[in-house]
């Protein structure tokens, strides 16, 4: 605790009415912007000098960090666009901010002072702002980190498109690239069989019977790599097809993944013998 003043919390920035009611006085918290320990950042805010920058910048220019942005910040699958996701409510007139704003009407309604959208509010623009694979995937990724649940969002007011999600949304996808795979497989109308255990260890995907898709992230080097060919040698003697692509290859060259897919499916790989 600085002189006078209560902890500013984890992230540094707060509104000074936080400040007020946890104890401390106005003439406190301008002692403490005097001696450096506090900065204005606007009027009725301040922030520490090592506070998230993110969210200063949102408090400066009163909106929420949200959509993409804030599902990175909180650990989850996301495809970078290069920009800064922020949401505004309707009333706030012209927001003048270098970022993608959304104005839609937020799921859970955003108390004072918020800077950062609850993860109901993110999945929702989420599925409004990102092409549905995309989207699909970011949902996955917080199912499966338990920081929301099925039940759960089936109860609130979805914006259309986010309803749409959640038949397909599922905890049991093991990585972003997965959760983007399998909606593009659906067509195929063939059993797609998700983290299935073949000989000790999960297989991606499991089209038909014997085709195996497997998708490497980022970890997939070293001893992970070399584990992960032994492991499609072993599949490959109990008679199953193995195909392994990596994230360049689903992001950026789907058309080839697709078929070569298509081709091992037209060979009849998929079917056991």
């Amino acid at each position: 605790m600085r002189r006078g003043l209560p902890d500013t919390g984890p992230h540094g920035v707060l509104p000074v009415r936080t400040l007020i009611e946890a104890g401390a006085t106005r003439d406190a918290i301008a002692s403490g912007i005097a001696r450096g320990e506090l900065i204005r950042v606007r009027r009725g805010w301040v922030s520490t000098p090592g506070a998230d920058p993110v969210l200063v910048a949102a408090a400066r220019t009163g909106v929420v960090v949200s959509c993409i942005t804030q599902a990175h910040r909180l650990g989850l699958w996301v495809i970078d666009d290069g920009e800064t996701h922020v949401a505004a409510p309707s009333h706030a007139g012209r927001v003048h901010v270098n970022a993608h704003v959304h104005w839609e009407r937020p799921v859970v309604p955003r108390e004072p002072g918020l800077l950062e959208d609850p993860i109901e509010n993110v999945l929702g623009i989420v599925a409004r702002c990102q092409p549905r694979d995309a989207a699909l995937a970011v949902w996955n990724s917080a199912l499966r980190a338990g920081l929301i649940d099925l039940q759960l969002l089936r109860r609130l007011p979805l914006p259309a498109r986010a309803r749409k999600l959640l038949d397909e949304a599922t905890p049991f996808a093991d990585s972003g690239l997965e959760s983007m795979v399998v909606p593009r497989l659906r067509w195929l109308q063939l059993p797609l069989r998700r983290q299935v255990w073949i000989d000790g260890h999960r297989v991606d995907l499991l089209i038909g019977d014997r085709l195996v898709l497997q998708i490497d992230g980022g970890h997939h080097v070293g001893p992970q790599r070399t584990e992960d060919i032994d492991h499609d040698a072993r599949l490959m003697l109990r008679g199953y097809h193995v195909i392994r692509v990596g994230y360049e290859q689903v992001m950026n060259h789907w058309p080839q993944v697709q078929e070569r897919i298509m081709r091992a499916v037209a060979q009849g790989l998929h079917r056991a013998s």
